[in-house]
């Protein structure tokens, strides 16, 4: 056999091992008992959000009409006296920081930061007490006027939920985070009948990763939590809109962009409010237990403007949404929502963000519907709604999969995904974080929102390793006689860089022999597996023209320079091409 068959038949054995045990996916059948128990937290997330929506209606009930009933309605300003549209938030406030300040401080907030630093920083645990506390606070907010939504706080009860089972097993970290976004997004698939929007919010901005193991599990608990829905609630669209004769034009889809710019710059300012406020707060010369207080003398003023800005406000979104809104109704939506929801959100108290933001997002869209074509009913709403979520949440595609499963209008697709996509994009390019992230960055975290397939993943420790002799005489150093290991990790030739780098990192060592077929072939370092992280580097700042520039063009162009450096061809044990960074 020739040398070049000899290469070519080594380099299709490596193949072959290769193949034998990587994958597109690293999955263990560990994960169907992670999925069980996750069947349990989705139960259990499902009672969760009904028995919240029933304690709101609760206390709405017996503030704003003095009786005893768990429908879930809207505070009724209209008739009541200014004095109890005043002080209704404001008493709401003061037992919310009451609360806070002797319960626990977790219930501050909207639910969703503190669910993500949780998995952030604890460990994916969380106390027991915030499972009862934020569901409650939440109930005295909301139901003494607060222009909150219920998903964020259900998001901080179903997470606790997802926790504390966790927490009473034997688990990983991990396993636990997935247990807690499970309850999380059982709660919010509850709360909205929505259970394609809660599994995208989950993967958009709770998981940090697109794996089967986490994956499967907050759908397997999703599931269950809407079919829970079902029995209590029931399985309809929360705001039906009709559809018949909806067709979506060109003008419609350009002007789709238009109200995506427009809602985009909605939610900078929105965002922007909601930290000035935080800020204002935070220099107050008093205790911060007080605050939630302050916040509702801003809503009490804001109720007395525009009361039907006041409460969750699922009634006014579908006034919205089925074109019965009148123009003065969305235009106080559209200023006194935004103010009151920014400026008492910055006070700390407990309330979630989205169905403000659906609020806040459907009056845009349907005051922009009055200047633009005739569609369906709610038509221009919609889009500004899913413009809203996707700017101010920073997720999307969870805002036009909310906006089709709340309304069911799945012919609005396309504009939907433009309006949304517009959105998101001007905002990420304007602010740096989001209503949900920038809380945690004050608290002095990072978190990163893209997710890329890691370098050290493609590539493979041959492509990398210093293969020449002297280094292949300091691996055979490190090795007995009979070919076993005298260091603490030896790396295979067609082990991923990032397998190896987990190998360094969990024995505390920076280099390593590497073998094929028992017999040492070169030594593998940490500067080594720097050289996927440039190539890496390379691809992404490297520009160049890569097709033949017309003639004409010559010499006014500028060289675009050397090209970047190419992922090198494995040939047997020879050193890799070096990367050149310039």
């Amino acid at each position: 056999m020739t040398r070049g068959r000899a290469t070519a038949a080594a380099d299709g054995g490596r193949h072959e091992s290769r193949a034998a045990y990587l994958g597109d996916f690293s999955v263990k059948p560990r994960m169907l008992m992670v999925t069980a128990w996750a069947l349990v937290v989705g139960a259990f997330g499902g009672l969760a959000a009904w028995a919240l929506l029933k304690l709101i209606g609760l206390v709405t009930n017996l503030v704003f009409y003095q009786r005893v009933d768990t429908a879930l309605v809207a505070p009724s300003g209209a008739h009541d006296p200014w004095w109890l549209i005043l002080t209704a938030p404001i008493v709401g406030g003061l037992i919310v920081g009451l609360m806070a300040r002797f319960g626990s401080e977790k219930i501050r907030g909207h639910g969703m930061p503190e669910a993500i630093e949780a998995i952030l920083t604890g460990g994916s645990t969380v106390q027991p007490k915030v499972a009862v506390l934020k569901p409650i606070s939440a109930a005295v907010s909301i139901g003494t006027g607060g222009p909150f939504g219920a998903e964020g706080p259900i998001i901080m009860t179903g997470g606790a939920i997802g926790s504390i089972l966790a927490q009473s097993l034997h688990l990983t970290a991990d396993e636990r985070k997935t247990l807690l976004v499970s309850g999380a997004a059982a709660g919010m698939a509850a709360t909205f009948n929505s259970p394609m929007a809660a599994v995208l919010l989950a993967v958009e901005l709770l998981l940090f990763e697109w794996r089967p193991r986490s994956f499967t599990p907050v759908v397997a608990a999703v599931a269950v939590a809407t079919v829970v829905r079902g029995y209590l609630i029931g399985t309809g669209p929360i705001f039906p809109v009709d559809a018949a004769g909806l067709h979506v034009t060109t003008v419609a889809n350009l002007l789709a962009v238009v109200v995506g710019v427009s809602g985009g710059l909605l939610a900078v300012v929105a965002t922007w409010l909601v930290y000035k406020a935080e800020d204002g707060f935070g220099r107050l010369p008093i205790h911060w237990m007080w605050w939630p207080a302050i916040g509702g003398v801003i809503i009490g003023i804001g109720g007395l403007i525009e009361p039907r800005a006041l409460g969750v406000g699922y009634d006014v979104i579908d006034e919205l949404l089925t074109g019965k809104a009148t123009l003065g109704l969305i235009l106080g939506i559209l200023f006194v929502k935004t103010i009151i929801w920014s400026g008492s959100l910055g006070s700390g108290t407990s309330g979630g963000v989205l169905a403000p933001v659906f609020m806040i997002g459907g009056s845009l869209g349907a005051l922009e519907g009055m200047l633009f074509p005739a569609m369906i009913p709610g038509f221009w709403a919609m889009l500004g709604l899913a413009a809203v979520v996707g700017g101010v949440m920073r997720s999307p595609l969870t805002g036009v999969v909310f906006t089709l499963e709340l309304t069911h209008v799945w012919g609005a697709a396309l504009p939907l995904l433009i309006a949304s996509t517009a959105g998101y994009t001007l905002s990420v390019l304007v602010l740096k974080r989001s209503v949900l992230t920038e809380k945690i960055s004050r608290r002095g975290l990072h978190l990163t929102r893209e997710y890329s397939t890691d370098p050290l993943e493609t590539f493979f420790a041959e492509e990398v390793m210093s293969s020449d002799p002297d280094a292949v005489v300091r691996a055979r150093g490190l090795l007995d006689e009979d070919g076993t290991a005298a260091p603490a990790v030896v790396v295979r030739t067609n082990d991923t860089l990032r397998h190896v780098a987990y190998e360094f990192a969990e024995h505390h060592v920076s280099v390593a022999p590497v073998v094929e077929d028992g017999e040492p072939v070169g030594m593998i370092t940490l500067t080594n597996l720097l050289e996927a992280r440039l190539h890496d580097l390379t691809e992404e700042r490297h520009r160049e023209r890569l097709l033949m520039r017309p003639a004409g063009l010559r010499g006014t162009v500028p060289d675009p320079g050397p090209p970047p450096p190419r992922r090198h061809e494995t040939r047997g044990h020879e050193a890799p091409e070096p990367f050149d960074p310039a």
